[in-house]
């Protein structure tokens, strides 16, 4: 398939909706899937089609989006666990990633969620000490908006930007079906969950314990909260590309929120926090549209990100998923190999890492004194060997064995009619993963680095201040992510800690 420059339509439908994981909607009408209205502390999107970006944001602008923290002295502290049980509590926010070629892993992760939800009730602590956990489930999507998706969404589609999803999925089946009609998958769905007997929560998340739950579950068999994970668990295939999975994590988080107020908030003080992230693509929290805007085709302040058109080298294209990748890392290639040495870079196009750390790091763990974990489920090889024992985490492959390079020829999957050149244009960088039946998927860097910053190291200075895994990464090209699932419950095993 070949990419022309006839008109900024066709460009952004081939660079932008299509690829590993960029989508956008189509004409056709739906009902809003999110259960709120949406949320404040966030960018406005333009209202003219899609074709002009917001001001430049600058670092410290008013008008940035930013959480507005209370002090310090406000934050409602508590001991990691107390005499009154309150260590059981666990909240668990799962990002998913919506976008066009996540339709199988979708249909993988929903498998998968009656084996979570049994892990999740079997849970013990280091101890062997039964949980008995007080558990909400919240259920997000990876879009923000952005100005070259505008045009693509689907009539009565609103980005989530961190707002629980709480609606079934066989309510929304035309969510499976991406831009121009392919692929649709709408059995990632119904595969789970069936039309007429939908569980659902009575609420914006899934809240259980031991022996009661919120959901409504007309089927009446089997397990209610499984079921209810399974219905609004699946997000659809059409979804922004340009994946904000941070941003919406970090505003799914954010205490000002509805769904984090009131006498039933998803995040309780004293509960473990769990993030589960699942995404073929990295990150593109995006800072400064301009450096996206088609009008700056021709502005090497701002196209300086931008792959080149295929087999035209020096003219510039329009921008795709490659600016999230080239704005947002560093990838020098210091021996020459063809393989690069990526990490996370601030150019001012994107967030800044340190929004989302120091947020996890200094606000949740620091202040208020949580224990916070973290799985994704990203383009990284698959995991070849784990720890036996808790929290089994990957001890080889995986992120040991992730390579960065560009795209050639082999990456091709059968099928595919695009060049290798022409999948640099549109991602910046070869796959971190492939798997003929799950498709391919682009390294993570940021979202990589946001997980292992929450892994404690060891402190031979402090006695019992032992090393501690708070991150583990597994790969989203595998057919079976139950050992995704283990490593999840494994940490957590290692985590929480019940008195007695």
């Amino acid at each position: 398939m070949s990419i022309t420059t006839s008109s900024i339509r066709t460009v952004l439908t081939l660079g932008v909706c299509a690829g590993l994981s960029v989508a956008c909607g189509d004409s056709g009408s739906d009902d809003d899937t999110t259960t709120t209205t949406n949320p404040t502390n966030i960018l406005t999107m333009p209202t003219d089609g899609g074709t002009s970006m917001p001001p430049t944001l600058s670092a410290g602008s008013d008008t940035e989006p930013r959480l507005d923290m209370p002090p310090a002295a406000e934050t409602d502290a508590l001991p990691e666990c107390s005499a009154d049980n309150s260590c059981n509590k666990l909240d668990i926010l799962f990002v998913i990633d919506n976008s066009g070629s996540m339709g199988e892993e979708q249909r993988n992760l929903a498998t998968n969620f009656p084996y979570l939800i049994q892990k999740i009730r079997a849970l013990k602590d280091k101890k062997g000490l039964e949980v008995n956990a007080d558990v909400n489930i919240m259920v997000t999507t990876s879009d923000f908006g952005h100005p070259l998706c505008t045009d693509f969404y689907k009539d009565g589609y609103t980005p989530a930007k961190g707002a629980p999803i709480s609606t079934a999925c066989v309510d929304r089946l035309s969510r499976f079906t991406a831009y121009g009609g392919t692929p649709s998958i709408p059995d990632a769905c119904t595969n789970g969950c069936m039309p007429g007997n939908a569980a659902v929560p009575m609420g914006p998340f899934i809240n259980f314990d031991k022996d009661t739950s919120n959901v409504m579950d007309p089927d009446g068999v089997g397990d209610p909260v499984a079921d209810a994970l399974a219905c609004i668990g699946p997000q659809g295939i059409d979804g922004c590309g340009m994946e904000a999975t941070l941003e919406t994590m970090l505003q799914a988080l954010d205490p000002g929120k509805d769904w984090n107020k009131g006498a039933q908030p998803f995040l309780r003080p004293g509960a473990v926090l769990a993030i589960i992230i699942v995404t073929d693509e990295e990150d593109c929290a995006t800072k400064d549209y301009a450096y996206f805007d088609p009008g700056n085709k021709n502005d090497p302040m701002y196209n300086q990100y931008w792959e080149d058109l295929p087999g035209m080298p020096g003219v510039k294209g329009d921008p795709t998923s490659a600016v999230c990748w080239n704005a947002g890392t560093e990838c020098p290639d210091a021996d020459m190999n063809g393989q690069y040495e990526c990490v996370s870079a601030d150019k001012g196009v994107l967030q800044p890492l340190d929004r989302y750390k120091n947020y996890l790091q200094e606000i949740l763990i620091k202040q208020k004194n949580k224990q916070v974990v973290m799985l994704g489920i990203l383009g990284v090889p698959p995991v070849t060997m784990r720890n036996p024992d808790p929290p089994y985490q990957p001890t080889a492959g995986g992120v040991f064995d992730l390579i960065y390079r560009d795209w050639v020829q082999a990456d091709i999957l059968p099928g595919d009619m695009k060049t290798p050149e022409t999948k640099q244009y549109e991602f910046g960088i070869g796959p971190g993963c492939s798997n003929a039946m799950t498709g391919q998927a682009v390294p993570p860097v940021r979202i990589k680095e946001v997980c292992e910053s929450l892994n404690k190291e060891d402190d031979p200075n402090t006695p019992g201040n032992e090393a501690q895994i708070r991150c583990c990464i597994e790969s989203i090209c595998d057919s079976d992510f139950s050992a995704a699932i283990d490593c999840l419950s494994g940490i957590l095993q290692e985590t929480i800690e019940i008195p007695g």
